[in-house]
């Protein structure tokens, strides 16, 4: 019996697409699924004179794998991937490899990793992004766990994923424990602020320009021909095309409430946890959460009825300023995004390659885009580069962008339209590049109230005093700590 490359476990349409790129790519792949109904109807349909092989069992899923066998999981995170380990392990031999291509949650990954080494099993966890299109097609894939893995699983994944410029591969190997699934955790939580940008900027449109869908298509299919070109903008322009069968468009039906799996989520709590200002992501994630107070928010229009104010300037000039202002604040939401991996990586220990990165993330994900190019150029110059905002070619875009970027975030507030991510970008900017910021009165606030000390600027930093403000209080300081 013909033995197989890799094995699958999970016929949802991400692992079916996934299984079919992977013969498409000449690897034999045995399946199975825990509703055993779901292989035979895979074989008899999409898979359907492929050399696909089918299983009905754990122990005959895993007879027909070739040694060291490797198992991919693809199935819901959490339970279910636990779940699957524990079934296979019995029908594993040490060297063997247990792949999670799940949406899985980074520590969940870090703790599976130092289970399986007990059991001298190798883990791997691996973000895959791009979809039901990108698995079938080409994703991008971010590996992570044991090494030692590596080089088995590297032909398989490097073959199937999405290829860029010289036919470069978008997967590579991004670190120990859960590095792969952390970085596309962190992709995530910057695809959520990419959403809700280019939604503001809809709105800002839409709202403040009066802008038809036609218009907004026509806008979108241009701007996706320069700076902004990207999968998102792509399809947010086929969006505002597609009719409801009913009448009218689409997108105009759509309910304005937006769900989420909770990675954006966990990106801002990572974040807090390692003290890193993701605002503009945060402010996205809070974004869905707003709109799903949908009762909420229509008892507050009337409450607070405010009359339509549509902006100032021309048509051409405030689209142009919109354009700027969705280019800015996407470069400042990756800027956020690399800080946090980099934070990230001297935690945890990963030494993640940032260039590498940018690069699985040119083709095949849903962040896809062409400045992402350019990131990966900037760490090409300088591997240590502490942000991109600090990057010769950054500083002009941002420079180019500025004066239209201000005037969209002042023209929202003064039209009474919602800009969270826009501004939140835009307060972090002015912030970044301020020398010294308002943070010297707070630290004197809780001096006085708490006696947290404070640091001074004619001193060397690490030396902290405390004043007994009121004097009324004591000498006595709290101890000087950081959350």
């Amino acid at each position: 019996m013909e033995k197989a490359d890799i094995g699958l476990i999970g016929l949802a349409v991400m692992g079916q697409n996934l299984v079919l790129n992977m013969n498409d790519h000449g690897f034999t792949v045995a399946v199975f699924n825990r509703t055993v109904s779901k292989v035979d109807d895979f074989l008899q349909g999409p898979a359907k004179g492929t050399r696909v092989i089918g299983t009905h069992s754990i122990e005959e899923f895993i007879a027909t794998l070739k040694r060291p066998r490797r198992v991919m999981l693809m199935v819901k995170a959490g339970d279910a991937v636990d779940e699957f380990i524990e079934a296979i392990i019995p029908h594993l031999e040490p060297g063997d490899i247990i792949i999670d291509g799940g949406n899985s949650l980074y520590t969940d990954t870090s703790r599976r990793c130092e289970y399986l080494k007990t059991k001298k099993l190798l883990f791997v966890g691996a973000g895959i992004s791009g979809g039901e299109v990108g698995a079938r097609h080409g994703p991008s894939i971010m590996p992570g766990g044991h090494k030692e893995a590596w080089p088995h699983v590297k032909p398989i994944f490097t073959a199937i994923a999405a290829k860029v410029e010289n036919n470069e591969a978008c997967c590579d190997w991004v670190g120990d424990a859960g590095a792969g699934h952390y970085v596309k955790m962190v992709h995530n939580g910057i695809e959520y602020g990419d959403m809700q940008l280019i939604s503001e900027a809809y709105s800002l449109l839409k709202e403040g320009l009066g802008v038809s869908n036609e218009e907004l298509a026509s806008i979108f299919t241009n701007w996706n021909k320069e700076e902004l070109e990207s999968y998102l903008i792509e399809i947010t322009s086929h969006i505002f095309q597609v009719k409801d069968p009913e009448g009218g468009f689409l997108v105009d039906k759509v309910l304005d409430v937006a769900g989420q799996k909770g990675t954006g989520k966990w990106t801002v709590i990572n974040a807090l946890d390692l003290g890193q200002p993701l605002t503009l992501i945060g402010e996205a994630v809070f974004a869905r959460c707003l709109s799903a107070l949908k009762d909420e928010r229509v008892q507050a229009s009337k409450a607070y009825p405010m009359e339509k104010k549509k902006v100032s300037g021309d048509f051409r000039s405030f689209a142009e300023s919109v354009k700027h202002a969705l280019y800015a604040s996407k470069i400042i939401s990756y800027a956020q995004g690399f800080m946090l991996m980099r934070e990230a990586s001297k935690a945890y220990g990963w030494q993640i390659n940032f260039g590498a990165i940018a690069l699985m993330w040119r083709g095949g994900c849903i962040i896809r885009s062409r400045f992402l190019g350019k990131i990966k150029e900037a760490f090409d110059k300088d591997a240590k580069l502490s942000n991109i905002l600090l990057d010769p070619y950054f500083q002009g875009e941002v420079k180019k962008a500025e004066a239209g970027w201000r005037k969209t975030v002042s023209e929202a507030a003064l039209s009474g339209i919602a800009a969270p991510c826009f501004s939140s970008a835009l307060a972090f900017f002015d912030g970044f590049k301020c020398q010294r910021l308002p943070a010297n009165l707070l630290q004197a606030q809780r001096d006085y109230f708490g006696a947290h000390t404070y640091e001074r600027i004619d001193r060397k930093r690490g030396e902290f005093f405390h004043t007994d403000w009121a004097g009324t209080g004591g000498k006595a300081s709290s101890s000087t700590y950081n959350a």
